[in-house]
């Protein structure tokens, strides 16, 4: 039985993994909860991120990647193996190939620590391909004709954008301003404004389900508002406490970091040549990611960047779905780099 070669999308918040010939058959977030006294693991994924903020002192639920690369090391091969382990992909006597994606402007270091957590953890061959890229391909943009392509990838951790051509990046930057730092600003916001101290499970929440950053819906004109009731520990009394938050609070608290990544997206545009431009204008620009989720991300960029802006159609698993089709054609690439 010969083992199966596996597409990984090491995500800050989420890791997927595609296995050839089956698709995506594991998403969970990047989590790993130990026991601080004995080092031991004791749960990894969505069972140690139900953890988080939850546990008693000798238990720390630890993200190991932060802003896209990785913090811990031990951690992160730790949580690569069990999943690897998990999928049961390795054959009798062979190990997987991985293919792994990082963001495109990590350090040589940065990315020797992906790789060799990919190697202690059951691979046989570690391919690294730049993040943006691969979400391309995953997202349907066919990167491989003398066609300029842009695309904005709104991850955990990092911000890719690239505009891409001949299948390689013609102009990229990546800026660690993403979907963490939105819950923090939530956070840090419902702090200074009503004195009450809140978990980041609950600021994601608030973020996925009334967070926006254009509220004016394009179709009608009106503004689209919504509440919601959160629930934390007043930072005056100690006690629990409920309040109402709307929708317009929460486009205010995002203000400033979503300015961050419109502003990377037009030093992109700004570097790229005149002619893939003109094709820009015409293909417009995709996002992927999860930060593509959040409500009218698309119509600020299309009102920033003046041109059209469209969301891909998973923008969570446009990364793994791109590293599959990528394990398609490995031996290509493979000869590609040695050559």
């Amino acid at each position: 039985m010969f083992a199966k070669d596996i597409g990984i999308d090491l995500g800050t918040a989420n890791v997927l993994i595609h296995v050839k010939g089956k698709g995506i058959v594991l998403n969970e977030p990047s989590v790993v909860a130990l026991d601080k006294n004995t080092n031991k693991v004791l749960a990894v994924g969505e069972e140690a991120r139900r953890m988080v903020g939850r546990t008693p002192g000798n238990i720390v639920a630890i993200r190991p990647l932060k802003d896209g690369v990785i913090a811990d090391f031990d951690v992160t091969e730790a949580m690569l193996k069990h999943f690897i382990n998990k999928l049961n992909v390795k054959g009798f006597l062979s190990k997987p190939r991985i293919l792994i994606c990082c963001p495109t402007n990590i350090t040589s270091v940065e990315q020797k620590a992906i790789r060799e957590a990919a190697e202690k953890s059951g691979g046989k061959k570690i391919y690294l391909e730049e993040e943006p890229k691969v979400a391309a391909i995953g997202a349907g943009m066919d990167i491989f004709n003398p066609t300029g392509n842009m695309v904005v990838d709104i991850g955990g951790g990092t911000t890719d954008v690239a505009v891409l051509s001949m299948g390689d990046i013609v102009t990229a930057q990546s800026i660690k301003m993403a979907g963490d730092k939105f819950d923090h600003e939530i956070l840090n916001y419902i702090k200074r404004e009503y004195k009450l101290l809140i978990g980041e499970r609950t600021a994601e929440d608030i973020k996925i389900n009334i967070g926006t950053v254009f509220s004016v819906n394009r179709e009608d004109g009106e503004e689209v508002q919504t509440e919601m009731d959160i629930r934390g520990r007043d930072m005056v009394s100690g006690l629990p406490r409920t309040i109402t938050v709307t929708s317009k609070e929460i486009e205010g608290a995002l203000k400033e970091s979503v300015a961050v990544i419109v502003q990377a997206a037009k030093n992109v545009l700004e570097k790229t040549p005149p002619e893939l431009s003109a094709d820009i204008i015409d293909r417009g620009v995709i996002i992927t990611g999860g930060g593509a989720l959040l409500h009218g991300m698309d119509q600020l960029l299309a009102e920033e960047l003046k041109v059209p802006v469209f969301k891909a159609e998973n923008p969570m698993d446009c990364v793994a779905v791109g590293t599959g089709m990528m394990l398609e054609n490995i031996d290509k690439i493979s000869r590609r780099k040695i050559g």
